[in-house]
């Protein structure tokens, strides 16, 4: 039976230059939707899993289109809320050689940030759900968003679903009267996997140590209910060569992946969000190294991908772990 995962969270649009052009030498860009949470379950969805993602899009064409997108890559959009509001807009300026990517953000009072979730039926959205997964991203947008974040934890937890969460502190969002540490302890605690570097253990969980082992321990500790802890490694030569490694502590040791050179990177946006992804998956069906080795890979394919979503199959994540038909052309 395929496993069936819940996401959270707002979705933009991505307004990209073309021809990794400068902002100031565009006259058009291209178009895609995305948002960290709803990257993760159209990923899923390209695995085989039945993904359901939960937001609020603004009542208009705008807001239809964004729905459209998600379902054109097989994810359930039966619980999107359709309100007054905006979507919510990023700009992305590719990057190229030693010259990096620039995004600017214009999702501030987006539909989603307005969102209470108070028409939603979680026992209906969490029926035989296996996975629920959040970032910190949306309880930094507004109150409502951390309301309804906490009210989507309990409801999961009341169900005995396995919850992830990538807690992605960003600075420049907690604008509205709270900070990190006042908000996402309490959101942790009904967590079980975390996505996190040491910036996120100081910001969101007041854990501060040198060694990525022992902010891991420090972390089961204060939130005894977590079993993995995990974040990638980047090694950046130039905008479009990096490498890349998982890293996955399963409560014992830290386990590492096959390290992957990408020389020739196509787009590296959504790049966590794939090894998330990868990781949901692999934990639901393979042993801890395996489901590492299988986030990770699931990775570096979305590194070849244009757009905010990884769109390789389970087929493609375990050839490249097999080292099997890399670059070659198929037929």
């Amino acid at each position: 039976m395929n496993k069936k995962i819940v996401t959270l969270g707002d979705v933009m649009m991505r307004l990209s230059t073309k021809n990794k052009e400068r902002f100031s030498q565009a006259s058009g860009f291209d178009i895609v939707y995305g948002g960290a949470e709803a990257n993760v379950a159209i990923s899923l969805a390209q695995f085989g899993c039945e993904s359901i993602h939960v937001t609020a899009f603004p009542s208009n064409d705008l807001g239809y289109a964004a729905t459209a997108y998600l379902r054109k890559f097989g994810v359930n959009t039966d619980f999107i809320q359709f309100q007054e509001g905006r979507l919510g807009l990023y700009f992305l300026e590719d990057s190229a050689m030693q010259r990096a990517s620039k995004i600017v953000y214009d999702r501030y009072d987006s539909a989603f940030a307005a969102f209470d979730g108070k028409l939603l039926d979680w026992d209906m959205v969490f029926d035989g759900v296996d996975w629920f997964h959040w970032t910190g991203i949306t309880p930094a947008l507004s109150q409502k968003a951390a309301d309804l974040t906490l009210d989507a934890l309990k409801a999961a937890q009341d169900k005995g679903i396995i919850v992830s969460a990538d807690i992605n502190y960003r600075r420049n969002l907690w604008q509205y009267g709270k900070g990190p540490l006042e908000v996402m302890p309490e959101l942790i605690r009904y967590s079980h996997v975390l996505v996190a570097g040491s910036s996120d253990f100081e910001n969101c969980m007041d854990i501060v140590e040198d060694d990525y082992e022992d902010a891991c321990r420090q972390a089961q500790k204060d939130f005894p209910q977590i079993k993995y802890i995990t974040k990638t490694k980047r090694e950046s030569i130039s905008a479009s060569h990096n490498k890349l490694r998982g890293h996955l502590w399963n409560g014992k040791e830290i386990l590492k992946s096959t390290t992957y050179d990408m020389p020739n990177i196509v787009d590296r946006i959504g790049g966590g969000d794939a090894f998330l992804a990868g990781l949901v998956y692999g934990l639901l069906h393979y042993d801890d190294q395996t489901a590492l080795e299988f986030a990770t890979a699931a990775s570096v394919l979305k590194h070849s991908i244009p757009g905010d979503a990884n769109l390789a199959s389970v087929d493609e994540v375990l050839t490249l772990m097999k080292g099997e038909n890399v670059g070659k052309l198929l037929r």
